[in-house]
């Protein structure tokens, strides 16, 4: 079965809304450069989630009180800046600023976003709109409390060298931050943002129309974890294109949508300052229908539930995964429900040759799932799933002790 065709090309990252910095740092000849840029990768079933982002913080220390101003530099939004971060995919990004720093390492980064503000007759600083919503109504996102301190970006870890550039991109993965409080119809932002080089390579390709419909996923995973994750385009210019920023080595492309064959391209191979195309429009990926199964249960609030499938003729690859929702009433636990593909997975190894990629159905891997659950400061914990079949469903709970 061939889904794709090869070839590469030279780069270059579409940049928008340019903002002019101001905040800390010196003003001696040992300073060097923070160049800060958002992204995202897909949401699971919005339209927009938008956020307004006030400021960026950064410290050279890791366990720096967020609340004690000393040490801290600041890139200030004036305006405030609000970003939809469903359009910052497929190599979009919003530039938030340059900041100069004093030399050194610095080891916490904090994004601090506005609240939304209690008059109806205010645009809402913080929002979703939910995707089949005709009046693309938005609903309020609720921010963490102690918002005013910022949310902390994950193993943030930089080096300010003299005279140097440092240039990063805040990833905003809205998919992962936008939770459901239970049956209450609020939805609440846990941000979870990671610090990434700005790279100038990756993998470009494009899906079948009918899969532009902002509910499928690619990513570019390595070990089975997603390294980075967007959702084909929608608009008329690039529909079904995507691109993902990468950093030069070896991926694995997966791409999931909700009722269709999960199909995996092995092996691709990613060189410095280019991207690879691993087809083309003619060719675009447009993966059969399938029969689901679901696996549903609960785990505590924050925990992140992964959904992995360990191909035979590949690496093990995440299918699905995001933090649990809330449970209405319940102020400890949340819920997770993910529909998966039974049928076999459709695998290609990665070619450079002009007849394409041929895909073959992994049968042995067909049905076959593995949940993982993860909590901050709790060992993980994996279950080996019985084979799902057509419109099963398997409960795990999940605790941790």
């Amino acid at each position: 079965m061939k889904l794709f065709k090869h070839s590469k090309l030279a780069f270059g990252g579409v940049l928008v809304a340019g903002l002019a910095a101001c905040g800390g740092g010196g003003g001696s000849a040992d300073n060097g450069t923070l160049r800060l840029a958002l992204t995202d990768a897909p949401a699971c079933g919005y339209d927009a989630v938008n956020v307004t982002i006030q400021k960026i913080r950064v410290h050279q220390s890791d366990s720096a009180n967020p609340d004690n101003p000393s040490g801290w530099s600041e890139i200030v939004m004036n305006p405030a800046l609000r970003v939809d971060l469903l359009k910052l995919q497929n190599g979009e990004l919003a530039e938030l600023g340059e900041l100069t720093l004093p030399t050194g390492s610095y080891n916490q980064m904090r994004l601090v976003l506005a609240e939304n503000s209690a008059n109806p007759t205010v645009q809402l600083a913080n929002s979703v709109v939910l995707t089949g919503d005709t009046t693309q109504t938005e609903i309020a996102l609720k921010t963490p409390s102690g918002q005013q301190s910022g949310v902390k970006a994950k193993q943030f870890n930089l080096n300010i060298a003299t005279n140097q550039l440092a240039n990063f991109v805040v990833d905003f993965d809205a998919c992962k931050s936008v939770v459901i409080a239970g049956g209450s119809g609020q939805y609440l932002l846990k941000p979870q943002l990671s610090v990434i080089p700005r790279y100038i390579s990756g993998v470009t390709g494009f899906v079948d129309a009918s899969m532009a419909n902002g509910f499928t996923s690619v990513s570019l995973q390595q070990g089975g974890v997603v390294v980075k994750a967007t959702t084909p385009a929608i608009d008329t210019a690039n529909f079904g294109k995507f691109m993902l920023p990468v950093a030069p080595g070896n991926y694995s492309l997966v791409l999931t949508a909700p009722g269709r064959t999960t199909a995996v391209v092995t092996n691709v191979a990613v060189a410095a300052d280019t991207v690879t195309a691993v087809n083309a429009l003619a060719s675009a990926l447009n993966p059969p229908s399938s029969a689901t199964g679901t696996v549903t249960g609960t785990a505590p609030l924050d925990t992140l539930v992964r959904t992995l499938q360990a191909l035979t003729t590949g690496p093990t690859i995440e299918v699905a995964g995001r933090f649990v929702d809330g449970i209405t009433g319940n102020l400890t636990m949340g819920s997770y429900t993910y529909s998966l593909p039974v049928n076999a997975p459709l695998v290609a190894p990665y070619m450079a040759a002009p007849g394409g990629l041929v895909f073959a159905a992994d049968t042995a891997a067909a049905a076959k799932y593995t949940l993982n659950a993860s909590l901050t400061g709790k060992a993980d914990q994996t279950l080996i799933l019985s084979p799902l079949a057509a419109g099963s469903s398997a409960t795990t709970n999940f605790t941790f002790p």
